[in-house]
């Protein structure tokens, strides 16, 4: 009988607890939204989250406000956001590298699989480019000439999807290439341009324009599909190392713990958002794929990718920088 009077008594006491975050959401958002990007101005992870983050503020009616907190391979900016309160009101453009950080720096102070995702906003090919004076007419003829003199990649930063993706190339040609880091994509296509490099490894998004224009060649795309922005460029699959495939992204995430109603309304809207003919352009510019993906779908990748990228770094001995 005692058993039988306690049960209302904890429904009361859970609808109580309930209501303040049901009210919360329910006001959400009444202020401006802080949106930390851990990287800086200018390359397509910055770009994609500042398109996003005008259109939020329309569909949303607060101001989405950009707050770029670079350094570390993004880590200072992944740190910031997993601090920040899980009230909606501090947002992530988050990207692959959630996926690697963990397996590279262990003590990191967070979690980076511990984000509540909330949309990947963009799927991002990779591509290695060489200059456009490269007397290689494809990836097949500078690939067998990588065999016989082993070539410098420049990357965005060591530890980068990029990065993991020369090493697994540079092993299946059976060289030691050489991977050269820098802190952006912009400094390694300098160094490219400049003749200091033999190849780019980099997000498509960066050398879209540069490609288009003449002035790099572009050799392989890493999706499973040709990339719309470059159709006449090949696949790794195509190209004989399908099992190489490797796709990064951008996307929102949110602190872990924010309310689920929020996440569900912050999804609806960033999926709106992607499909504004004004941001469908922009996006379709640059290079990369519009996603229409529940928040499941990013939490699913970030944890499957990140499984994949440990087993990598651990084969190929890839440590901190």
């Amino acid at each position: 009988m005692p058993q039988i009077a306690r049960r209302p008594f904890f429904a009361l006491a859970a609808g109580l607890l309930a209501a303040p975050a049901l009210a919360r959401a329910s006001t959400w958002p009444d202020r401006p939204i802080r949106l930390i990007v851990p990287v800086a101005p200018g390359g397509s992870q910055d770009i994609v989250a500042r398109h996003s983050a005008r259109a939020l503020t329309d569909i949303l009616g607060q101001p989405v406000q950009v707050e770029n907190l670079a350094g570390g391979g993004s880590n200072i900016g992944y740190a910031a956001a997993a601090r920040a309160a899980a009230d909606g009101n501090t947002l992530l453009a988050g990207a692959d590298t959630l996926s690697i950080t963990g397996s590279l720096t262990p003590r990191l102070g967070f979690d980076p699989l511990d984000f509540a995702a909330i949309h990947r906003t963009v799927r991002v090919p990779q591509i290695l480019v060489v200059r456009a004076d490269d007397p290689a007419p494809d990836f097949a003829t500078w690939f067998a000439a990588s065999r016989r003199r082993p070539p410098a990649i420049g990357t965005p930063g060591h530890g980068q999807l990029a990065h993991l993706l020369v090493e697994q190339l540079s092993r299946a040609s059976g060289t030691a290439w050489t991977h050269v880091p820098y802190r952006g994509g912009a400094l390694a296509l300098n160094d490219l341009m400049g003749g200091q490099l033999q190849g780019v490894m980099i997000n498509i998004g960066a050398v879209t324009d540069h490609v288009r224009g003449g002035r790099l060649k572009a050799l392989m795309v890493s999706p499973e599909a040709r990339a719309a922005a470059l159709p006449d460029v090949p696949t790794l699959g195509e190209l004989g190392f399908g099992d190489l495939t490797a796709v990064g992204w951008h996307g929102l995430l949110a602190p872990a713990g924010t309310d689920p109603a929020i996440l569900t309304r912050l999804n609806a809207a960033s999926r709106e958002a992607v499909k504004r003919p004004d941001v469908a352009a922009r996006l379709a510019a640059l290079g990369v794929e519009a996603t229409d993906e529940a928040p499941e779908v990013l939490q699913a990748a970030i944890r499957e990718d990140a499984a994949r990228y440990a087993e990598i770094i651990r084969r190929f001995g890839i440590s901190a920088a």
